[in-house]
């Protein structure tokens, strides 16, 4: 499961890891985050029409270089 989240957070795995943080915790602090940050970066939302039409698990708290990311994807698409 780690290895898993580590493809879409990598940046955010190293980052806990680096700060001491066990696996098991690691795992806990990014699972969420990896699920919807997979959604927004395949483009699962690229053309929702409003709020409305987004799921329930489409937000999740994330940083300033992971909604670049996202950004990113979307101008390439």
């Amino acid at each position: 499961h780690c290895l898993a989240v580590r493809a879409v957070c990598q940046r955010e795995i190293d980052c806990d890891r680096g700060n001491g943080y066990s696996w098991k915790i690691t795992l806990l602090r990014n699972y969420w985050k990896s699920k919807v940050k997979q959604e927004w970066l395949s483009g699962k939302y690229s053309n929702i029409p409003s709020q409305c039409s987004l799921p329930e698990k489409s937000m999740y708290p994330m940083d300033v270089d992971t909604w670049g990311e996202i950004l990113e994807a979307e101008l390439e698409r």
